[in-house]
């Protein structure tokens, strides 16, 4: 297991409007959600992203939610019933050593890991199962907070995602973030 994992308490500061002044969900994915596609969202925590992922996604779109974490998803589901997006997203309880997703195997648009990928125990597992879902042109949004990911291991994920498969496809930028955008080649 990794060596810190966001408590499910703190899923109530992370879906805080409170932190839309630093991060915009919906400015943020606009480049890369398109109605009709279909999301995963690895540690979702209780839907700061998810929800306008949902709403970008439309009703013939899917948000595929995952998490080790039973009372984030519980939150996530409660959130997401009470915008009247929960039909548009399904989440999944997984372990912590993978995502589960054997059934979703070139099925996914664009995979959003935000803030997510230090916490877990395998960045390698993460990325191969990452790109096994993609589909062929797929993107992978990774940002990860500055002060809990120092650059060299930022650096450990880009090499993990490029030995996956995953191709890097510009500087992306998001405050106070290390951030990259892959794409997942043929």
């Amino acid at each position: 297991m990794a060596a810190h994992v966001c408590p499910w308490w703190m899923g109530y500061w992370l879906a805080s409007p409170i932190r839309r002044w630093m991060v915009k969900p919906e400015e943020l994915l606009a480049p890369y959600i398109r109605e009709g596609m279909t999301v995963l969202e690895p540690g979702p925590g209780m839907g700061f992203f998810t929800l306008p992922i949902a709403r970008m996604a439309g009703p013939q779109g899917r948000v595929v939610a995952v998490d080790i974490q039973p009372r984030m998803l519980d939150g996530l589901r409660r959130r997401a019933a009470k915008a009247g997006l929960l039909a548009r997203i399904e989440t999944r309880q997984v372990p912590s050593d993978s995502m589960k997703l054997d059934d979703l195997k070139g099925a996914v648009d664009f995979v959003l890991a935000f803030a997510v990928v230090h916490e877990l125990p395998s960045a390698e597992v993460f990325f191969h199962e990452a790109a096994a879902v993609l589909k062929p042109g797929g993107l992978l949004l990774l940002a990860e907070p500055v002060g809990h990911v120092h650059p060299e291991a930022f650096a450990i994920e880009l090499e993990a995602a490029r030995q996956a498969g995953l191709q890097p496809i510009n500087g992306l930028k998001i405050r106070r973030s290390l951030t990259a955008l892959f794409r997942k080649n043929g």
